[in-house]
């Protein structure tokens, strides 16, 4: 019973910080980029509810609304980690085996090429084209830090150490 208070309060809250983005850009349709910006920093991506409510609040088609979310590739409509692991699967990577890291990952935090993050939420693997790194191939890139000639034993050992640090703090 807390926990359904608690994520309704979640709730209550997200769409309270959606509804002072609205207001901050003055609903102004031609502002749409920035506000899926600001609604995918609240939610750490785009559910379709929020989608909704901002095409609605902004009268908007859901449509034109859904189109603009999933033409720019730096929005999300699946929930992501809170780690995110990205490995190049660019030419140098993928003949360098890149794909061996991708599958130990997918391995060890039952993921697929369907659902990409962890069920605990904690770890999303994305498959990037370049990182420009070619010369440290395959290159693998975690929270920011890179790892170069990355190997899949690595890519476990890092996963390992997130979930000890986590467990720690």
């Amino acid at each position: 019973m807390q926990e359904t208070i608690e994520k309704t309060r979640e709730e209550v809250q997200r769409l309270a910080a959606v509804n002072e983005i609205l207001e901050r850009n003055n609903y102004d349709q031609s502002r749409l980029i920035p506000i899926l910006q600001q609604v995918q920093e609240v939610f750490k991506y785009l559910p379709k509810d929020a989608i909704t409510y901002v095409a609605t609040s902004l009268d908007l088609p859901v449509a034109h609304v859904y189109g603009v979310a999933t033409f720019y590739a730096h929005f999300t409509l699946n929930p992501k980690g809170k780690h995110i692991i990205r490995i190049c699967d660019g030419t140098a990577c993928h003949v360098k085996k890149s794909t061996g890291i991708c599958e130990k990952l997918y391995e060890k935090l039952g993921l697929s090429d369907d659902n990409r993050t962890s069920s605990d939420l904690m770890f999303t693997v994305d498959i990037v084209y370049c990182l420009g790194a070619c010369g440290l191939a395959p290159v693998m890139v975690v929270d920011d830090v890179v790892y170069g000639q990355a190997t899949p034993e690595l890519a476990a050992e890092l996963v390992d150490k997130i979930r000890a640090e986590e467990s720690a703090a």
